[in-house]
């Protein structure tokens, strides 16, 4: 019983927890060559020619302009749209290396330079 009233006096605790977006690219990553099973497991598409193909990868904050980038990507460069979501701000390109670099270097310099974001480095395997 002594147990049952402690934890019934106890004061509940109420956590709150909330994304504050910045206006910032936090993930801005090339993939080249990636393995046909990455492809596979991202739903992407499987007939791609895996010698010559790149992955290109963004999270973006705010969530929405993963459309502004999208646009930016596929009228930069040939690549195609695997993946875009405007609520995680994610967006994945697949095209060649240098389609594929072009429009990651394309979204980070136009958000950064017309929008005014924060953008990090762009890396790559």
């Amino acid at each position: 019983m002594e147990r049952n009233d402690a934890l019934q006096n106890e004061e509940k605790v109420r956590i709150i927890q909330e994304l504050v977006p910045g206006k910032q690219i936090t993930i801005a990553h090339l993939i080249a060559n990636p393995d046909e099973d990455l492809y596979v497991k991202l739903g992407l598409d499987p007939r791609i020619d895996y010698n010559r193909a790149a992955i290109g990868l963004i999270t973006i904050s705010p969530a929405e302009t993963a459309v502004i980038a999208a646009d930016i990507a596929v009228k930069s460069s040939g690549v195609e749209l695997g993946f875009v979501d405007r609520f995680s701000g994610t967006l994945i390109v697949t095209g060649t290396i240098s389609e594929t670099e072009a429009a990651l270097r394309a979204i980070l310099e136009y958000v950064k330079n017309k929008m005014g974001f924060a953008v990090c480095e762009l890396t790559r395997t």
